[in-house]
């Protein structure tokens, strides 16, 4: 039998055991000032006071030092599209007409599959050059576009979710598929990929307007017959397209409810935006174990609405944090809970950057029913963890210097910082991204 590979890390860590709240409940998380975390084999063996455990370390271990810089669990982005990644930064529309002008265009090259590699590619080393270490992603119609994400995904050691886009009606021909295209092509990748090494399936229907009923029904029998893969989609972004839901749906009581009736809300089934749902809906989507996917970078840039913290808290409702690329205008984590912050505020509320932390790690691995491998350093999770850089900018350096307590530190990070900040990303252990200059 071989011998177990370990490592250590010494330095500044903090992760979650729940949600803080308004920061004020100690006990929902660990933070030490001088901690240590020890890895074996890729998961987490011990973490907490370096004191404690550098005198259990047997004398072949070896010991990386991480001065000026805070370790955290990696990222999980709840929501985001790598097909858009080239559109990102395309200004002038709002949502509808924003797809039709950029997203759909876009869409249409990742037929080609080198092209669809590619891009990929890239996004993955976006993605851990952010930080981000799991992710919730739009692929586009085209069943290779999944293919090839999966395969980058796996040879990067991945913790990563895709579907293909189930789009049948209100759309260009070139990016339409049918109701029976979409299932059988679904159900392939599912039964390729889902649960092979660290990847998981998600069911993706675009949103309700560009599937026919029968599509959505379809949808629905995929998730009664796969009951532990993902759903992924999009509900309540948008005043238009929630009018357009409406006229195409005239029976349901709400956008959500026409994704109810098919059976499409339930645990694992994450909603990007919700900015419109009233009480009604959050209860039943807080009942059905559905989550939302807070997307503020996306809802500003596009002018879609302010999400309500408050009144989806209220109802029970979960959620965690969404880059949602490209419509989002940026892949960091931290920039999306800068604006976060920002929407709470516009709204009279208040969103603490302890939880603002939470949500981006442990927050967002719970609502993806993740939790008992990432998010955390819980003993036996797995090791992916992130570096932040304390000093990343002359900015950022001086304003961590003067804080005085952790939150007073994390303010600082998510207001200040962005990818620079990310000195190193590490997947089950291993490092992803080197060292930045110092």
């Amino acid at each position: 039998m071989s011998k177990p590979t370990v490592s250590a890390h010494r330095g500044a860590i903090l992760h979650f055991l729940r949600d803080p709240g308004d920061g004020t409940d100690a006990r929902a998380y660990e933070y030490w000032l001088d901690g240590l975390l020890l890895i074996e084999d890729g998961c987490v063996a011990a973490c907490g006071p370096a004191g404690d455990l550098l005198p259990t370390l047997g004398p072949d271990v070896t010991v990386t030092a991480h001065p000026d810089a805070l370790l955290l669990p990696g990222f999980v982005d709840t929501h985001l599209h790598y097909p858009q990644t080239d559109v990102i930064a395309s200004s002038g529309r709002q949502l509808l007409d924003w797809l039709n002008d950029y997203v759909f265009p876009a869409e249409r090259r990742f037929a080609d599959a080198a092209h669809a590699a590619e891009v990929a590619e890239f996004f993955l080393d976006e993605l851990l050059r952010n930080g981000t270490t799991t992710a919730l992603v739009f692929g586009t119609v085209h069943k290779a576009s999944v293919d090839v994400f999966f395969e980058a995904a796996r040879a990067r050691r991945l913790r990563m979710i895709a579907g293909k886009v189930l789009m049948d009606r209100h759309c260009p021909d070139f990016l339409r598929d049918t109701c029976e295209s979409g299932e059988r092509d679904s159900r392939a990748l599912i039964e390729r990929w889902h649960g092979s090494d660290r990847l998981h399936y998600a069911i993706t229907p675009r949103f309700a307007p560009t599937s026919t009923p029968e599509q959505l029904a379809s949808a629905g029998r995929l998730a009664r017959e796969f009951p532990d893969v993902f759903i992924h989609s999009h509900v309540a972004e948008n005043r238009d397209e929630i009018t357009w839901a409406r006229e195409l749906f005239p029976d349901a009581r709400s956008y959500l409810d026409v994704y109810d009736r098919v059976g499409l809300l339930r645990d694992r089934a994450i909603y990007a935006h919700c900015i419109y749902l009233d009480d009604a809906d959050r209860r039943r989507m807080a009942a059905s174990g559905a989550a939302a996917a807070f997307s503020p970078t996306s809802n500003f840039f596009l002018g879609s609405g302010l999400f309500d913290l408050a009144a989806t808290d209220a109802c029970g409702m979960r959620y965690g944090l969404a880059s949602d690329v490209g419509g989002g205008t940026s892949f960091s984590l931290l920039r999306t809970m800068d604006e976060a912050y920002k929407v709470a505020q516009l709204q009279g509320q208040r969103l603490s950057a302890l939880r603002a932390f939470y949500l981006a790690t442990l927050g967002g691995a719970k609502i993806l029913g993740l939790d008992h491998r990432i998010g955390s350093f819980q003993p036996g999770h797995e090791a992916d963890f992130i570096v932040l850089d304390l000093a990343a900018t002359p900015l950022l350096e001086r304003r961590c210097r003067l804080a005085s307590t952790l939150p007073e530190t994390l303010m600082a990070l998510l207001t200040l910082g962005d990818d620079r900040a990310i000195r190193q990303t590490f997947i089950l252990g291993r490092a992803m991204k080197p060292c930045s200059p110092r």
